[in-house]
């Protein structure tokens, strides 16, 4: 495994310092509903602004605990935002307030509606073969007038320097497209990001995790009451109990015992 570079991406953290925001496990979140973070995304290109869209789940904050450069990742990425109610409860438990939850399976489609209005392009990366070429033609079958520049699979060789990683940079580059979105799972897709974001000429870096195998039929999400009622980890528990147990079963418990050690320790 290739080594991580330790410097956070280049972004303009400053641009949205107006913008509501909470510390949780010395992770930074900014409070925004889904259609409020597709404004920024629009503001953001609007003016040339380097951005990195980064979602925050329980998950992130785990990782974020382990992963010094991680945590380093999200505090510095332009618009780190709650996707998971589980960061709900945990702010709650905390002190601190959080109100909105947005993930990109919820609102890729808004995103993909101002493109298609402003003209905006996407390169869409990650997946299995054939997964990202797939979600690209859903959305363009939703959105008539969608520029999707690119597609390509994210099974290739990612250490820098490598011929692959290389010849992926050049892809993406030649397309020119505004919008990067990466669907590599979490951390790999962030670490891609960080050792290759200030090469790439795309504005906005979007992480996506699980969304273009939701995207292709690849993976069923569950029911929309499940989702809204704060046990969608449950239903992906239930679709993907091999690959996703211990993130859950672990995760969620060690996460709210560090929420709780925080409250307890600064009171």
């Amino acid at each position: 495994m290739p080594s991580m570079r330790q410097n956070p991406p280049e972004v303009h953290v400053s641009e949205y310092s107006s913008c509501p925001e909470t510390w949780l496990l010395g992770v930074r979140i900014v409070d925004l509903p889904s259609e409020a973070i597709v404004a920024q995304i629009d503001q953001a290109i609007q003016h040339r602004r380097k951005s990195i869209f980064q979602y925050v789940n329980i998950h992130a904050l785990n990782l974020a605990q382990e992963l010094p450069w991680f945590r380093e990742f999200i505090n510095q990425a332009a618009l780190p935002y709650c996707d998971g109610y589980g960061v709900l409860l945990g702010a709650w438990l905390s002190g601190s307030r959080l109100r909105h939850r947005s993930t990109p399976p919820d609102w890729i489609h808004q995103l993909a509606e101002l493109c298609a209005r402003r003209g905006y392009s996407l390169f869409i990366l990650g997946g299995q073969p054939g997964v990202a070429e797939k979600a690209g033609a859903r959305l363009r079958r939703h959105h008539a007038n969608l520029q999707i520049r690119g597609c390509q699979h994210g099974y290739f060789d990612k250490s820098p320097g490598s011929t692959e990683n290389e010849h992926t940079l050049r892809t993406i580059n030649a397309a020119h497209a505004q919008i990067l979105i990466v669907g590599m799972g979490m951390p790999l897709q962030e670490r891609w990001l960080s050792e290759n974001w200030a090469r790439l000429n795309c504005l906005i870096g979007l992480p996506v995790g699980a969304l273009l195998d939701y995207l292709a039929g690849e993976r069923r999400r569950c029911s929309p009451w499940m989702s809204q009622h704060g046990l969608e980890w449950l239903g992906r528990l239930i679709s993907e109990p091999a690959r996703l147990w211990r993130r859950y079963l672990i995760g969620i418990p060690l996460f709210l015992f560090r929420i709780l050690r925080q409250r307890y320790l600064s009171s």
